[in-house]
């Protein structure tokens, strides 16, 4: 398939030997599609759910259209948080494995010396960062981006949000004129999308949907209990054969009560919360992804751009919105894989969750917790 997958076929030797290393198949349809638009020089708005395979749909073509020679950053990827611009910027780390592509990551809360020393020694051809960050750099001539042709926007639907809005249009102002804007996102509402279409020029917009197989080997699953039960039903499902889940609750006054209980009940878990310092936040993966405790707690804004392998579970221990829905869901699951999204509801949020349900076009069941299993009823 992928020799006919005209990009590949056409792309330069280290991109067609990473390709070939990393055993993929084919492309995901997001990459097959965005990867032409975006090698035609076109602006693009794309939406594909969460483990499409959206962050190679840019990178490919992005890697393969820089030219080394030049000693300007050429490509500036922008990401709302630390966690996904360093998850990003290890794919351009993998993916430009031999090749004289040069790269850098910058991100707020980090030693500005440092970055600005990354810069001056490195000259890198990408850069991956944080909107704060990057502008700032810019605004003190560190960063200089008159020959940057590429940005691209990764979670476009945070970075549009009135916080981050100004300095994404500033950082754009500062680049070339004829550049080429690239915005990602898994979910896309009607006013983000009005958004973009005025910061692009005659923008080609994608919409991916899960293809049906895909969406098939993840479960949607319910159970009905109190909400002063929910603490109860946590501490019961982390004792399930193979339980490793990633539990979303509302805010940080919910994380730290149901973390209090849970503790309590001598549930081993490990909390994620916005405030956690970088290093904190890493160890606390790692040790999840690892096994050595079944439940992660953590809040929406922690769990942007967490990618956990092989995840079996996600748990709503609080009904989320639409929209948080399908990025919380979206992290079991991946790349095509098998999952489970159960969500703990009462009697009168399982109304609510039936109709968002119905809206995303997601098959929903009732299960209930007996006997050390989880059966659907």
């Amino acid at each position: 398939m992928t020799q006919t997958w005209p990009f590949l076929h056409n792309a330069q030797s280290f991109i067609k030997e990473n390709w070939n290393a990393s055993g993929f198949e084919k492309p995901t349809p997001v990459q097959e599609q965005a990867a032409q638009l975006i090698m035609e020089g076109k602006d693009v708005i794309a939406e594909s759910p969460t483990g499409t395979g959206k962050t190679l749909a840019y990178a490919l073509p992005v890697l393969e259209r820089i030219k080394p020679d030049q000693k300007h950053p050429q490509a500036v990827i922008l990401a709302p948080s630390r966690e996904l611009v360093m998850q990003i910027f290890q794919v351009i780390q993998d993916w430009k494995t031999g090749s004289e592509l040069r790269a850098v990551s910058l991100i707020g809360g980090a030693n500005v010396k440092k970055q600005v020393e990354k810069l001056k020694k490195n000259h890198p051809h990408i850069i991956v960062g944080t909107p704060g960050r990057v502008f700032e750099l810019i605004q003190a001539k560190k960063l200089k981006m008159h020959e940057v042709k590429t940005i691209v926007l990764d979670e476009t639907d945070q970075l549009v949000l009135p916080e981050h809005r100004e300095t994404i249009k500033q950082i754009i102002k500062t680049t070339l004129r004829d550049r080429q804007l690239l915005c990602f996102s898994a979910t896309l509402k009607k006013e983000t999308e009005d958004v973009l279409r005025d910061m692009t020029k005659e923008p080609e917009v994608l919409k991916v949907e899960r293809s049906k197989a895909e969406a098939g080997k993840v479960k949607h699953q319910y159970i009905i209990c109190d909400q002063r039960d929910k603490v109860k039903l946590l501490q019961k499902l982390s004792r399930l054969h193979g339980m490793q889940a990633l539990v979303f609750v509302r805010d940080i006054g919910n994380l730290s009560v149901y973390a209090e209980k849970l503790a309590y009940h001598h549930v081993d878990l490990g909390i994620l919360h916005s405030e956690a310092k970088k290093m904190e936040r890493a160890k606390i993966i790692k040790a999840f992804e690892q096994g050595e405790f079944p439940l992660l707690l953590a809040t929406d804004i922690a769990a942007r751009g967490l990618d956990i392998e092989n995840l079996p579970y996600v748990i709503h221990a609080d009904i989320p919105d639409e929209d948080s829905y399908v990025h919380r869901s979206g992290r079991t699951g991946r790349a095509g894989k098998e999952g489970n999204v159960l969500s703990l509801v009462t009697r009168m949020e399982e109304s609510k969750l039936k109709k968002m349900a119905k809206k995303l076009g997601v098959e929903l069941s009732e299960a209930v917790y007996s006997g050390g299993n989880l059966n659907t009823k």
